[in-house]
This record gives C-alpha cells, structure tokens and sequence, in this order.
C-alpha cells in the first residue's frame, strides 16, 4: 500500500531542571553554592531515507517524544541531555505545519537532516547565579519545555519515468510487463487508487524507476477522481510517458484524451505542461488498432512527438519504448528536482528569543496576555514555588518595560496576566509589602 499523506504530532525533550545545593564538606563550615546545570532535551529530526518508500508506519503511530534532559545534581553537576528522536521518512517527503498549512522543509535529498522541533535548554543550578552582592542564591530554574509541533507529511514519488493516461488505458499493465512491480489489473476505471513505482532494466549497468500515476479525468487539477493528489507526483517525475488505447473498444476518441489530459497538467502546473512527453499508442494487438496507430503517429510526430506502438500484454514494440527512455533519461541531467520553496535548515533567529521583544494583548476587561517568545520562555523556567525565583522573575519583567506596557494597556489591581501557561494576580506596587 502506498500512503502519501500523513499527520503526527511531535514534541521534543524538555530541559532539566537546575539544582539548589550547597559544598557541604568538613572543614569549610560556609561552603558556597554549588547545584548544577540540567542537562538539554532532545530535538525531533526528520531524516531522508532513500530505503523507505511509503509514509504507512505513521498511520499507526501519531505522536512521538523526544528525551527529557536530566536534572541537574550537587556539586555542580550537570544532567545528562536527552536523547534525540529521529524519524526517518522516504525521500521527497514534505514538511508541512498542520496548524497553518506552512512548509518547513522539503527532503527532496538523500540523508537530508531537519531539526523539526527544538529541545529546551536545561535550566541553570543556582551556582549560576552568584554575584557580589548575592552569594548564596537559593533558588534554580527550570528546564525550558521543549517545542511541540503538529505537522503533516506528504509524500511526492520520485520518479525517473511518469505513466499519464485515462483510466484502464494500460499503464498498470505496462508496469507489470517491465518490472517487478504488480498492481492490481483489471478492466474497469480506477482499478489503481495509490501509485505504483516499478524499477525498469535496461541493461546491467542502466535502470530507471517508472511511476504508474492513477487514471486521470476531466477536473482532475480541481480535485475530481482524488486527480489534484496524483498529480503531485506527476511533478517529481523528468520525462512523461502518455499511454493512448487505440483499441477503439472503450468509444473515446485518442487525440481528445490526449490534448484533455495535457490541458488539466496547465491547469494545475505550467511546469508539468513543459515537461518532455513521448507518446505511446497501446493495445495493437487488437483488430484495427494498428491502423490508428498509424494515423495519429503521423499526427503527433508532425507537432513533435516522439511515438510508439506496443502492446502490454504481447510485449511488441515495448523494448523499442523502453531504450528510448533509457537514452533520454541518460542525456537529461542527473539533477535532483528543484526542492520547493521552504526553510531547508530550520533556524531560530537569535532575536526571537529576546524578551524584550514582546507584545500585550487585552483579551477580556480583566484580563491580559503577554506574548513574546523570549518573556514567556523566562516564565516557564521560573520556579513560581521559590520566593527568591519569583522576585527575580519579577524584577525582569519590570526592566524590561512589561509592568508599563500592562498599566498603559489599563491593568488594575486583581487582573490577570498570562504569560505563556503561567498565570498571575496583578497587583499594585503600592500594594505590596
């Protein structure tokens, strides 16, 4: 089975927590602060895999954690970082964010390492606070949750060779007639729901992957016949091959199918419309299909064509069919396709996390938000339950300007203010003790 599309949810480790302790050692009756760093959380890492073909063990499984760092110990010891997660997916996987539809990558290369969601760093132990005039902090932070993502992966073939034509035109059969692929045939339209890949030799040294895209219609770029998702893949593939039935059987007429099925490739890309197409009429080994052959070969060469008789069930004329690829393919540069436009290493910017970059926002009479990655990432490695911690926390957020920007906003006495998942009860300076 091929699945092409896919949504998890995906969260990377969460900082350590720093440590509160003290040197407790004979003969040094003051020993100074001394609780370590905790150790960083793992990252989620999406990785190219060019052994892998199909996106179907993530049906199963749709929520993946990455390693908690561990907390820091006495005597400035560090916690050990948490463990990467790494999930690896076919190549020419795209990285799409569920919540926005943004694309944050496409693997369009083999080995192609993506850092999808960040693990927080480990909070600092209270060794890491002393000063001149505070030598003996007791208080630690916590460590910085990491990231959480929601993301849908999409799978586009990577193909050498992409079989286009209406259904049961014989694209399945010729599939199977030159290469170890086997999918299902049969003579009704769409026998082929999911795309099959087929490797095709030429010779001990050539090869090419062939892609058997499912049977197309009219409207197929707007969706019809599940058409705009098989036409995804048409775009990964270098040279399209355009199967005609000329049998005569099915009452279509070959030359409106093919300029139908070339007219809904404008209308979802102008980039597939451009690629290099070869025309191959199939079925002559039915009464008079030879002889439409004939006709339309002289058609269509005459605007440029490359063509071919065969047969998929005789194997006559197939050979021919496939060197000629072969040839093709071998003169075309052995490029990667261009990957789409997107994030190919995903960065933070350093000033993303700057607290001073923040914003409030009045979302109720008595109730505000502020929002800054930067503050709120200082909120939740805060220890609200240390005395010490939370007036650190709230000297910070006076010098940065926050406590203004609240009273400017029209914050009163017993508002609330959120800051990321914490939570506070407002209250004057006057009113404080």
């Amino acid at each position: 089975m091929f699945v092409d599309e896919v949504e998890i949810k995906v969260k990377a480790g969460d900082g350590g927590n720093g440590a509160v302790a003290f040197r407790r050692e004979k003969y040094v009756p003051r020993g100074g602060p001394a609780g370590g760093d905790g150790g960083h959380g793992g990252a989620v890492i999406i990785l190219a895999d060019s052994k892998l073909t199909t996106l179907l063990d993530y049906r199963y499984k749709r929520s993946y954690k990455a390693g908690r760092g561990g907390n820091g110990g006495t005597s400035n010891m560090t916690g050990a970082d948490g463990d990467d997660l790494i999930l690896s997916v076919p190549v020419g996987t795209l990285v799409f964010d569920a919540e926005n539809g943004e694309l944050l990558a496409d693997l369009a290369e083999e080995g192609t390492r993506i850092i999808i969601a960040a693990g927080g760093r480990g909070g600092r132990g209270n060794a890491r606070f002393t000063s001149p005039t505070h030598q003996t902090p007791r208080f630690a932070e916590n460590g910085e949750p990491g990231e959480e993502k929601s993301l849908k992966l999409e799978l586009k073939l990577l193909a050498d060779a992409g079989l286009l034509g209406f259904p049961s035109v014989g694209k399945s059969s010729l599939i199977a007639r030159v290469s170890a692929a086997r999918p299902k045939i049969a003579d009704y339209p769409f026998t082929t729901l999911v795309p099959n890949l087929g490797v095709v030799r030429i010779d001990a040294e050539r090869s090419f992957i062939m892609a058997d895209i499912p049977g197309l219609i009219v409207g197929a770029h707007a969706g019809a016949g599940l058409g705009d998702r098989f036409l995804r893949h048409v775009e990964r593939t270098r040279i399209l091959v355009h199967i005609l039935d000329v049998s005569g059987l099915t009452g279509r007429d070959p030359e409106e199918d093919f300029h139908a099925i070339n007219r809904e490739l404008e209308l979802y890309s102008s980039r597939l419309a451009r690629l290099p197409q070869v025309v191959v009429f199939n079925k002559i080994d039915l009464p008079g299909a030879r002889e439409t052959a004939d006709r339309l070969s002289k058609i269509f060469q005459e605007k440029g064509y490359k063509t071919f008789a065969i047969s998929a069930v005789t194997g006559e004329g197939i050979k021919e069919l496939i060197y000629h690829l072969g040839d093709e393919l071998s003169r075309m540069a052995k490029e990667a396709p261009a990957p789409e436009p997107s994030a190919q290493v995903l960065r933070i910017s350093p000033e993303s996390y700057d607290p001073r970059h923040f914003e409030i926002e009045r979302v109720d009479e008595h109730e505000f938000v502020v929002k800054g990655r930067g503050i709120e990432r200082s909120a939740a490695m805060t220890d609200m339950s240390n005395e010490d911690a939370v007036r650190r926390f709230h000297r910070r957020i006076e010098r940065l300007g926050i406590i203004d920007a609240l009273k400017a906003a029209g914050v009163e006495d017993g508002d609330t203010v959120h800051i990321g998942r914490t939570e506070f009860d407002y209250m004057a300076e006057d009113d404080v003790e």
